[in-house]
């Protein structure tokens, strides 16, 4: 029974002592700080892991206020954005992508591990952009739209109707373009949504139906004259032909 509980209390530890890794996370542009509480620490140093080596960025005695800051490392990766504060918290300032990764904070004495965090930064989120795809002759009672998003990675896009999930796409890398189509009818009242979200923020686009689902709106929208035959037709023949297409159209619907 000693051991068992000795071999218990030992796990824990590994699992919850100094080795534990915190997680952070921050979207581009935002500052984040990483708060060791090592307050019985006089001097602690901040190093950034990169390609498993311990790239040394910032320093602080707190008996002395003196504050170091390795501009050069990484070449100047971290240039003019950290601030240490008197705890010897890290402050990361307008974080970018490449900020992602492991910070150790080590006593200068004993160059003993004292806390690691793991941060994350996520790129800005794009607006998604709702547009109606080129009608088809068999699908006149329906409306087919497509919501898309450029430049994204790490993110969900996905359809709502009300606060039910219709559909989504994940993509883990960066993309050109992220897409995802839905369809409805023309007549259809409820209310449809495109989300775009990380695991920190979302951007939501509204669909107006009304809008881009009017049978009018959306076909026209494909009618194209050729210049030279715009000179060619009459004021009267051009109203006639649009009298003729509005009528048609509402006899359709």
């Amino acid at each position: 029974m000693f051991l068992f509980i000795c071999l218990c209390s030992w796990s824990l530890a590994g699992v919850f002592g100094v080795d534990a890794v915190k997680s952070e996370s921050a979207m581009e542009g935002e500052s984040v700080t990483l708060n060791p509480d090592v307050n019985t620490i006089n001097e602690i140093q901040w190093s950034f892991i990169h390609n498993n080596n311990t790239i040394l960025i910032a320093l602080i005695n707190r008996q002395t206020d003196k504050r170091t800051f390795y501009d050069d490392a990484l070449d100047g990766r971290f240039r003019d954005r950290l601030k240490l504060d008197q705890t010897g918290s890290l402050i990361i300032r307008d974080t970018r992508t490449t900020d992602s990764g492991l910070y150790e904070v080590t006593s200068t004495s004993t160059e003993k591990p004292l806390s690691t965090f793991s941060l994350t930064v996520y790129a800005r989120l794009s607006i998604p952009v709702i547009s109606r795809e080129r009608p088809s002759s068999s699908s006149q009672q329906n409306c087919s739209l497509v919501c898309s998003v450029v430049n994204v990675s790490d993110v969900t896009l996905s359809w709502y109707k009300g606060n039910s999930l219709l559909s989504s796409i994940s993509e883990s890398d960066l993309s050109i373009s992220l897409s995802l189509p839905l369809e409805v009818e023309h007549q259809d009242n409820n209310t449809y949504s495109c989300v775009i979200n990380n695991p920190i923020r979302n951007q939501t686009t509204h669909l107006d139906i009304s809008q881009l689902c009017h049978p009018c709106s959306g076909m026209a929208s494909y009618y194209v004259f050729p210049q030279n035959l715009i000179n060619d037709i009459s004021v009267s023949a051009l109203f006639n032909f649009f009298f003729l297409r509005s009528l048609y159209l509402l006899l359709w619907f």
